[in-house]
């Protein structure tokens, strides 16, 4: 028996926005126009953040219209920039960064798993994306463990059904919370992008809405033929989390 060895490393990737607002002073006007434009009745914001010191944290909104809290029976209203972040702070977790196969038999596919947290309270919801450097690989990249086709043809933007043993190779599936519509059960599975060949990054989670701990789980596969060179088979998963305001 061929014994082959797969492992899969991870690393985390998290896409982070920063806005850095400088305080100006402007004239107040009852209109801006030139031969191209026409404001009426202007309102620029002076400043606007979370200045802090050893024994105070202050949130500030400066020059904008009507900030405050507002409610009644049907909605609530939360206007101002100092409660951008008080709805849900934007986090990202993966519970297992490194993925060891163990030793592989020919025909007997082996799978394992790991959780996927995120919680996004931007208006316009998250998107998570994931990509490989290459598919599995010896250390000297002298022998590769194919992407799956699948028991017929899949990608790293279309899943679709791998059960059989004889069809061999490296893939994912997802489950949970705002997983793409194609894993349309346990047995669908994508390749991962390849960067190597230029493929951008997919799609593996996505929402338009906040929300708090969405979790998904994401099952990676493999599966090798009898004539598999024998080795310690490895490559890299970059996942990005990105919020979107």
């Amino acid at each position: 028996m061929r014994k082959i060895k797969c492992f899969v490393f991870y690393l985390t990737a998290l896409t982070l926005f920063i806005v850095h607002c400088s305080s100006f002073t402007v004239s107040a006007q009852e209109r801006i126009e030139s031969p191209n434009y026409r404001i009426i009745f202007p309102n620029l914001n002076s400043g606007a953040g979370i200045p802090s010191s050893s024994s105070y944290i202050l949130d500030s909104t400066l020059g904008q219209t009507a900030p405050g809290p507002y409610s009644s029976s049907g909605y609530r209203v939360k206007a101002g920039f100092q409660y951008v972040h008080s709805i849900i702070p934007f986090s990202f977790s993966i519970s297992d960064v490194a993925i060891n196969f163990g030793t592989l038999a020919p025909n007997t596919p082996i799978t394992d798993s790991s959780t996927i947290t995120i919680s996004a309270g931007g208006a316009g919801g998250y998107q998570v994306k994931a990509s490989e450097n290459n598919p599995l690989k010896t250390f000297d990249g002298a022998n590769t463990i194919p992407d799956t086709l699948c028991d017929t043809t899949c990608s790293e933007i279309l899943a679709a059904s791998w059960t059989s043993s004889t069809k061999y190779g490296f893939g994912f599936n997802m489950s949970g919370d705002d997983i793409p519509a194609d894993f349309t059960s346990t047995d669908y599975f994508r390749q991962f992008a390849d960067r190597s060949l230029g493929e951008s990054p997919s799609i593996i989670m996505s929402s338009n809405n906040i929300g708090r701990s969405r979790t998904a789980t994401i099952t990676y596969k493999v599966n090798t033929s009898n004539l598999q060179p024998a080795g310690t088979y490895r490559n890299i998963i970059t996942f990005s989390a990105i919020p979107s305001y």
